[in-house]
């Protein structure tokens, strides 16, 4: 009996100190990447996004929402942004898009409610981002912007949890 308890013992040790699953995720990168670094992060939960396009051209600003209040616009801004305002317990699960010529040319946010914003032209090589973990939510975006427009974007992934 003693032998079964310091192996039950020894079991739940081993079990509480091996290291919690990583639920966070990165997409990495697409883009030529030029330009002055950005990152999105802010604290709480994204409520809403908006992009800006320079006239059937490359995205050129991009601002995202946390918990209703916008972030620093990323690059510049021209004329108005398409914007997607999320509802209660919505999340963004795939950023998608285009890439050409040094600039990200589309971009597409798709929600856990199967709304979706897309911004831009369907010009250029393609990518698909998404979590690795089911759960997982959009949290931040970061790249490269010139001042003229982004010319790489990466997607930043995490179960959303309230402290």
């Amino acid at each position: 009996m003693l032998h079964l308890i310091l192996v039950l013992a020894g079991a739940c040790t081993v079990g509480m100190t091996m290291p919690l699953p990583d639920f966070y995720s990165y997409s990495p990168a697409a883009g030529d990447g030029s330009g002055v670094e950005f990152s999105t992060a802010h604290e709480g939960r994204i409520t809403g996004v908006r992009v800006w396009e320079y006239s059937g051209a490359y995205i050129i600003g991009i601002q995202l929402s946390y918990d209703g209040n916008w972030t620093t616009l990323v690059s510049a801004n021209y004329d108005t942004p398409q914007e997607l305002t999320l509802l209660d317990n919505e999340s963004i699960i795939q950023v998608s898009g285009k890439y050409y010529s040094g600039y990200i040319y589309e971009l597409m946010f798709v929600t856990s409610n199967g709304r979706s914003l897309k911004v831009g032209q369907p010009y250029g090589n393609s990518f698909n981002f998404y979590p690795t973990h089911d759960g997982s939510e959009l949290r931040f975006l970061s790249g490269r912007q010139n001042g003229n427009g982004i010319t790489s974007i990466g997607a930043h992934w995490a179960l959303y949890s309230v402290a």
